[in-house]
């Protein structure tokens, strides 16, 4: 008995070592698998830097030689055509005096042959009034060389210097990319994108953020700024996104590399604003509501309560009409019809002018006024359940409303609990155009 005891320990033991070592096995394979993957990165970047590289320098090249012999040709033309306003006087002035200089030969043997002839009065008087006629007493101006222009060139001795020091410093291969991607979070129908500075010398000056489908490879621009979180809306639900990010230093004009592309995918559907309310006019994602000239107005809720605790609910103010202490933007636990604004029972809310109202009573706490391009952020969660069935306080939701650089905290009681909420807007006057997210 003992020895079949001790056989099914042995072989429990053997079974649990062999499990052991498929988990180790499968853990080492999936360790060689990260390896390769590290491996494929460092080559596949290795190989497009050096095609990135061969390629700048080569363009590079071509646009240096393009540029010097263009500016040569301009230099040679500006010779020529020095060359040929200046040669141009001396040639009119070589042609008077030439002209001058036959008019004088002429002349000359006219003379000769008039005193040959002594005695003819006729030769020599008309002779001497044609001497007269001719002013031989009158030269033309010959400019001296220092009249005339001496072409030369001046050439900048420390340009050549100067572009061996810029060229020898150009470019710099950095082994990681400056910016990271830390955070990818999946919002409703929307991902929160974070990143974070690596390089602790780099000084970025504004950020460029990148997403595509995975299926489709092509990148698009839609974040460009100074802030380093973004929520990239129009999501669609269990697809994948991939984005890459990069920077723009100090005083630079060029992008750095990009960092290395995450995927993420979400799988919660948009917010919508609930269709068919006549005071308001809804985009076609139904994620936007316009308060319309409509003279009948109530809140506007969400198509259903989907708002839960842990989420970050933002209303985002695309533009702003007049305020009213009516107005209201906010979350309550069902809709109910004939109110015309959140400020009631079961219903947080903020009001256009910042007032802060819990089951209709307004706070002494109060935040900015809201304007175009304010951002409203509700986040919550759950504190405690009541102790008894019967506990008229039985649900807390600690609820955070931001606004700008403030935020007030409190906890919200509810009579009973609550998986998800709803949300709404309301406004007195038109113009007010409000996206959710």
């Amino acid at each position: 008995m003992m020895e079949i005891e001790i056989q099914a320990e042995l072989l429990t033991e053997a079974k649990e070592s062999i499990e052991a070592a498929k988990n180790y096995k499968d853990e080492l394979e999936q360790r060689l698998q990260g390896l390769n993957q590290a491996r494929k990165q460092i080559n596949g970047s290795a190989a497009e830097t050096r095609n990135a590289l061969q390629h700048h320098f080569e363009e590079l090249k071509a646009t240096v030689i393009k540029l010097l012999d263009e500016r040569l040709m301009f230099l040679l033309h500006e010779v020529d055509k020095v060359e040929d306003e200046s040669i141009k006087p001396l040639d009119d002035c070589q042609k008077l005096i030439e002209h001058g200089v036959n008019t004088a030969e002429e002349l000359l043997q006219e003379g000769e042959a008039a005193v040959l002839c002594g005695t003819a009065e006729e030769k020599l008087g008309s002779f001497t009034k044609k001497a007269l006629q001719i002013q031989l007493d009158s030269l033309p101006e010959v400019p001296s060389l220092v009249e005339v222009p001496s072409l030369s060139v001046q050439l900048d001795e420390g340009f050549l210097s100067s572009v061996k020091d810029r060229i020898s410093t150009h470019g710099a291969i950095a082994s990681r990319p400056p910016v990271q991607i830390e955070e990818l979070t999946e919002r409703p129908g929307g991902i929160l994108v974070r990143w974070c500075k690596e390089d602790d010398d780099f000084v970025p000056q504004e950020y460029r953020l990148q997403f595509c489908k995975s299926s489709s490879g092509h990148f698009e621009d839609v974040y460009l700024g100074p802030d380093t979180e973004f929520v990239v809306l129009h999501i669609d639900p269990h697809v994948g996104y991939i984005f890459r990010v990069c920077a723009r230093g100090e005083g630079r004009r060029e992008w750095s590399p990009w960092s290395i592309p995450q995927t993420a995918h979400t799988t919660l559907s948009a917010h919508e604003w609930i269709t068919g309310c006549e005071g308001f006019s809804l985009s076609s994602r139904r994620d936007m509501a316009l308060r319309n000239d409509s003279p009948t107005f109530g809140v506007l809720y969400s198509k259903e309560p989907t708002y839960t605790s842990g989420q970050t609910l933002t209303f985002r103010m695309e533009a702003a009409g007049l305020p009213d202490k009516r107005d209201s933007i906010g979350v309550c636990v069902k809709p109910q019809n004939g109110c015309d604004s959140l400020q009631r029972d079961k219903a947080v809310c903020i009001s256009s002018n910042g007032a802060v109202f819990v089951n209709g009573k307004e706070m002494t706490n109060q935040l900015p006024c809201v304007s175009t391009g304010s951002s409203i952020t509700f986040d919550m969660e759950v504190v405690s359940f009541g102790s008894t069935f019967n506990d008229a306080a039985s649900f807390k939701l600690r609820v955070i409303i931001s606004s700008g650089n403030r935020e007030v905290v409190f906890d919200w009681l509810l009579d009973q609990p609550c998986d998800a909420l709803y949300f709404g807007c309301s406004f007195v006057y038109p113009g007010w155009k409000v996206l959710v997210f």
